[in-house]
C-alpha cells in the first residue's frame, strides 16, 4: 500500500494523468483513485473554464500563486491547462 499522500500507481498509463501534450494534472479518474488512496482528501481536477464562479476563480489564483515556479515541463503545461 502507497503512503498517505503519495501518487505512486496513478499513472499516465494507467488514464490518472493527462500527458504533457494535453496539459498534464491529473484526470477525474485519477482524482477518485487518490481519494480512494487518502480518505478525508479533498483533491479536485483543474479549474479549466473560461469563466469560473468565485470560489473556483479564487482556487485557480492560489495555484496559479503556488505554481510560478514551476520550471519543468509537466508543471509548464499544467499552468497552461490552469490558464494561468
Amino acid at each position: 500500500m502507497a503512503k498517505k499522500g503519495s501518487m505512486k500507481g496513478i499513472t499516465v498509463k494507467g488514464g490518472g494523468k493527462l500527458p504533457v501534450s494535453k496539459g498534464a494534472g491529473m484526470t477525474e479518474k485519477g482524482v477518485r483513485q487518490y481519494r480512494a488512496q487518502n480518505p478525508g482528501s479533498n483533491l479536485q481536477t483543474a479549474v479549466t473554464e473560461k469563466n469560473p464562479s468565485e470560489s473556483r476563480k479564487a482556487r485557480r489564483r492560489s495555484f496559479c500563486a503556488r505554481s510560478a515556479g514551476w520550471t519543468g515541463e509537466r508543471g509548464k503545461a499544467a499552468r497552461r491547462r490552469w490558464r494561468c
